[in-house]
């Protein structure tokens, strides 16, 4: 038998058994680097419509510039038009024929059938509330009468009793622009003839009930702010100006349209290079466990 101290010395000398950590080279599971485990879809239905609204908009910015294209043309053929002498209008117009006409400057003689006048409105000028005043103009011949636009009034002279200064007597030359059919909107209320009350020029309508051909002229007068305040304040009809106004914003359109595009373009990038966080997970494993 052993004697106790050599069991001592025995138990003392043996070595301790070799732990994983006191490799150099362990790499724990903390150390890991963490993988990515994607569960479920990665991205919904709303991605779809995210990735339609650039190419939407980016459809739209490119009918726009379509759009510019044809109405800066039409502006400049309407343009070409009134720097053109005036032309005397003929005593009958073909109603199809306006549309090659149209912004072209005339010019026609007769009397106004001011017991035929009529007037549309509410429209508004310069901030204050009036109407257009319609006339017939009649000329030499059958058939041969026409509508005429004199222009803007203000309301306090609806009636023609507060106005005589604005009801020429004898024979007149008017000049101004032949003009196609304007053309009603959804919302503008429909005309009542039997009481005379007209929100929107029905051009066939009004030469019927005239006795008129459908033909529009819109009497013009030089731009002048003190002829136009002294005949505001006569109840004589404003002229517009010899003047193309079309409206004219596709450019705005296209910047708006195409930022929207660009916009979103970016947003649907930013999506789909980062995953959402419900569907992804990052988990740490040791991948040497031995």
């Amino acid at each position: 038998p052993k004697c106790p101290s050599c069991r001592h010395l025995s138990q003392s000398s043996r070595r301790p058994k070799a732990e994983p950590a006191d490799d150099p080279n362990f790499m724990s599971i903390v150390d890991n680097p963490p993988n990515l485990v994607r569960a479920g879809r990665r991205h919904g239905p709303g991605l779809i419509v995210l990735a339609l609204i650039p190419i939407t908009a980016f459809a739209l910015g490119t009918w726009q510039v379509q759009r510019l294209d044809w109405k800066s043309k039409l502006i400049a053929k309407f343009e070409d038009r009134l720097v053109r002498d005036p032309l005397p209008l003929p005593p009958h117009i073909d109603p199809t024929a306006i549309h090659d006409f149209d912004y072209r400057r005339i010019y026609a003689t007769g009397h106004f059938r001011h017991d035929q006048e009529m007037l549309i409105g509410p429209r508004m000028h310069d901030g204050h509330d009036g109407y257009l005043v319609i006339t017939p103009l009649e000329r030499e011949g059958d058939g041969t009468t026409v509508l005429v636009n004199r222009g803007w009034i203000a309301k306090k002279f609806k009636k023609q009793a507060d106005r005589p200064d604005g009801l020429p007597k004898g024979e007149i030359t008017v000049e101004g622009l032949l003009r196609e059919p304007w053309k009603k909107n959804m919302f503008t209320p429909d005309n009542s003839p039997q009481t005379k009350e007209f929100y929107f020029p029905d051009v066939v309508e009004m030469a019927n009930l005239t006795g008129s051909q459908a033909v529009w002229v819109e009497e013009t007068m030089d731009p002048d702010l003190l002829k136009a305040w002294d005949w505001e304040a006569r109840g004589i009809p404003i002229g517009r100006a010899a003047e193309v106004n079309l409206r004219n914003n596709h450019t705005q359109y296209i910047f708006t349209w195409y930022a929207l595009a660009a916009a979103t373009s970016i947003m649907l990038w930013m999506v789909v290079k980062k995953p959402p966080a419900d569907i992804a997970r990052r988990v740490r494993q040791n991948k040497d466990w031995s």
